[in-house]
């Protein structure tokens, strides 16, 4: 799963199977967080691009997944220099790439 976070809410996409599925977007609070969290799987993962309060959002899911891994949009091209830029479709590149085993970790 990616997370495109920002201050008041986060884009969530799940890859599965192969495939892309949107999740929508997210109030960034705790309640809701651990509600996301509650229907994650232990075996999942989930990829979070770096903001300023990353480290909380890691924090809350952490207990419910096998990973919870933070990458910097800045290494990774993709989104860097992708022509379209939608929290979306940054969320999806993230999981992915994530998928791929090409995002680079922080």
């Amino acid at each position: 799963m990616g997370i495109n976070v920002h201050r008041t809410f986060g884009e969530a996409v799940f890859w599965e199977e192969g495939r892309l599925r949107h999740s929508g977007r997210l109030d960034k609070t705790r309640t809701v967080l651990e509600g996301l969290g509650k229907r994650l799987l232990t075996a999942d993962e989930v990829v979070i691009d770096v903001t300023g309060d990353c480290m909380a959002v890691s924090r809350v899911l952490s207990p419910f997944v096998k990973r919870a891994v933070i990458a910097d949009p800045l290494q990774v091209k993709a989104i860097a220099h992708a022509d379209v830029k939608t929290d979306k479709v940054n969320a999806g590149t993230l999981a992915s790439l994530y998928a791929a085993g090409y995002v680079p970790e922080i």
